[in-house]
């Protein structure tokens, strides 16, 4: 009974000591990713460390100009104030200076002329969280309390001291805003990239699977499986529309022309594979929800394609997934030239099997000829046209987005 307890008094210290475990060994891996390449954890260190400049600057720069008693207001506006890109620095500065001087100058009106610092807190902190909530604040509305907090708690409030903390936060916004902008300012390219390059890879998967699953028998479980994941594709994309207005922000006040120049080159090619995923997956949703309604049993009205047909179709798909493949390292590649070559061969070799689906198609309707075909056949064959489409579109259009650059 004895060993029963202590066995389960131990078990939550063992799993806490695992939980420990697995944390430490996550954070060692990511200083090892930050320390060997490029990438998230390495934009986390150097941002930690800029913050922890910024913070080190301001408390010197306001205990030199400043007394010490309102030194540490400087250093605790510009710790908060290196974010991820120049822009937010600037806009969430004037928000939280704002909100600094509001909540500074109601508690020194009221902590001047009454002067008993508890009373006075016991009106202005209501008044000054409720204002905090003001839209205009953005989320630096809670700093409207604590530098009422700030005011009070030393002590009687004066015009010196009030004056002296906005001082202080002022210094720390500036110093915050410009270690920011001139310390490895940031850049978040790279991120916009990885994303991009995750939502072909995705786009690409899904449309193997469905050819190596139209090859071999399938059933309506599966189906359903193949249309949820088209369905789950448009995530995948509005991720990286997400990291490219990311990127596109962290132009905005970068004094890195260079950089931005990049950057914002960059961002529009990223956005037009985004844009060519968006219809790749609006073809294969439409794909697989014609499968879907052919592969129910309970509906006898619609027939299921026969092997005749799913075979030429399914290596029509695995052309596109080359096609895909080969348009996505065009866009975030290494080597963008061969990539675009490659492209257009499968470009080409997926019209040529295209055509061969259209001929077994046409060959199998005619030798069962039926209506309710037309419910499946037509579909399958309008977004096999419509796939090769999107992708020749989109080969199209880089062109003349790399001949517009170059006449630039």
């Amino acid at each position: 009974m004895v060993h029963t307890q202590s066995a389960t008094r131990s078990a939550p210290v063992r799993r806490a000591a695992h939980t420990v475990r697995a944390e430490v060994a996550w954070g060692a891996r990511a200083l090892r990713r930050a320390w060997r390449s490029p990438g998230r954890e390495r934009n986390i260190v150097i941002q930690s460390g800029k913050a922890a400049l910024a913070a080190i600057l301001a408390w010197l720069a306001a205990a030199w100009l400043l007394p010490n008693a309102f030194a540490l207001m400087a250093p605790w506006v510009a710790v908060v104030l290196v974010q991820s890109t120049v822009y937010r620095s600037v806009w969430q500065g004037l928000q939280q200076t704002l909100a600094i001087t509001t909540g500074t100058v109601l508690a020194a009106a009221l902590g001047i002329p009454f002067g008993h610092p508890v009373l006075v807190m016991i009106v202005v902190l209501p008044l000054t969280t409720l204002v905090g909530n003001w839209p205009r604040f953005g989320n630096q509305g809670i700093y409207a309390a604590t530098a009422a907090l700030f005011t009070l708690v030393p002590g009687q409030a004066t015009l010196d001291s009030t004056v002296s903390r906005l001082l202080a936060a002022l210094l720390g916004t500036a110093i915050g805003i410009a270690v920011n902008a001139l310390v490895l300012p940031p850049s978040h390219l790279r991120s916009a990239r990885e994303a991009v390059d995750a939502a072909v890879r995705e786009a690409r998967e899904v449309i193997t699977d469905l050819a190596d699953g139209l090859d071999e028998p399938w059933e309506y479980d599966r189906v359903s499986t193949w249309h949820e994941r088209t369905r789950r594709l448009p995530r995948a994309i509005n991720s990286g529309q997400s990291a490219i207005d990311w990127s596109r922000e962290s132009l905005w006040f970068n004094p890195d022309r260079r950089r931005r120049a990049e950057a914002a080159r960059q961002s529009d090619k990223y956005g037009e594979a985004l844009a060519t995923l968006e219809e790749v997956s609006d073809r294969l949703q439409g794909l697989t929800r014609t499968l879907v309604e052919a592969a129910d049993e309970n509906d006898e009205e619609i027939p299921r394609p026969d092997h005749a047909v799913t075979r030429p179709y399914s290596a029509f798909l695995r052309k596109v997934a080359d096609a895909l493949d080969a348009y996505g390292r065009s866009t975030t590649g290494d080597a963008p030239e061969a990539a675009r070559r490659e492209l257009r061969e499968a470009i080409a070799e997926a019209r040529d099997t295209q055509e061969e689906v259209r001929t077994e198609i046409s060959r199998y309707v005619e030798s069962t000829p039926e209506n309710a075909h037309l419910t499946v056949f037509g579909p399958l064959m309008a977004e096999a046209r419509r796939l090769a489409g999107a992708l020749a579109t989109s080969d199209a259009a880089s062109k003349d987005s790399r001949e517009d650059s170059s006449r630039t």
